[in-house]
């Protein structure tokens, strides 16, 4: 039984939702990450940085978010979540993958964690503010992607994990001050898109 530890609103959702896609029973393991669980030893011996998620599968105990959604695609081929390996395509998912984990999401932690990089609050206030908008000029390059192709899913006529990945992040700026990542258009119609599939409605 394959077993993702989360905790709701993190970076788990993304393998969560993969988990449904794929229709594959797995078990979840909630974590109280505000109760000091994310520090205990017996977390640590799973994920050093103590950071969700967490996926423990047989003997494979994974984390980063990007690696687990890969495993998954890659040990389940059926769910086709995934172009076929050594194809153009497939080397633009890896790229599209990397982007958004350590570009896009990367941003937004600064965003949410400000006090990482400064210490008075008006330094805060300030890297907030610039985090914010580096988000939405790399929203740009979604909205940009989707409005090249001309196809429902970030990659074009197919779906793939990419999409419930950059639908988590895009959630991830629901509370922005100004721009949402709904507010792009063509974003907006593809978040409609994702959010309306059974697995990620489940």
């Amino acid at each position: 039984m394959i077993h993702l530890h989360h905790s709701p609103g993190t970076a788990a959702m993304a393998p969560h939702i993969v988990l449904e896609e794929l229709g594959i029973p797995f078990e979840l393991v909630p974590i109280d990450k505000d109760g000091g669980e994310l520090q205990s030893a017996a977390y640590r011996q799973l994920n050093p940085n103590g950071l969700i998620p967490v996926l423990v599968d047989g003997d494979v105990v994974l984390y980063e978010t990007a690696a687990i959604c890969l495993h998954l695609a890659d040990t389940h081929p059926g769910g086709a979540l995934l172009p076929a390996l050594a194809s153009a395509e497939r080397a633009h998912a890896y790229k599209w993958l990397s982007w958004l984990s350590t570009t896009l999401q990367q941003a937004l932690i600064v965003y949410f964690y400000p006090e990482r990089w400064a210490s008075t609050p008006e330094a805060i206030a300030q890297v907030k503010a610039h985090a914010e908008q580096k988000v939405l000029v790399l929203l740009e390059q979604i909205d940009a992607q989707l409005a090249r192709h001309g196809g429902p899913w970030l990659l074009g006529t197919a779906y793939s994990l990419l999409d419930p990945y950059a639908m988590m992040l895009c959630r991830w700026t629901r509370n922005f001050a100004g721009r949402k990542a709904r507010d792009f258009p063509h974003i907006g119609q593809w978040l409609t898109r994702v959010l309306a599939r059974p697995a990620v409605q489940r």
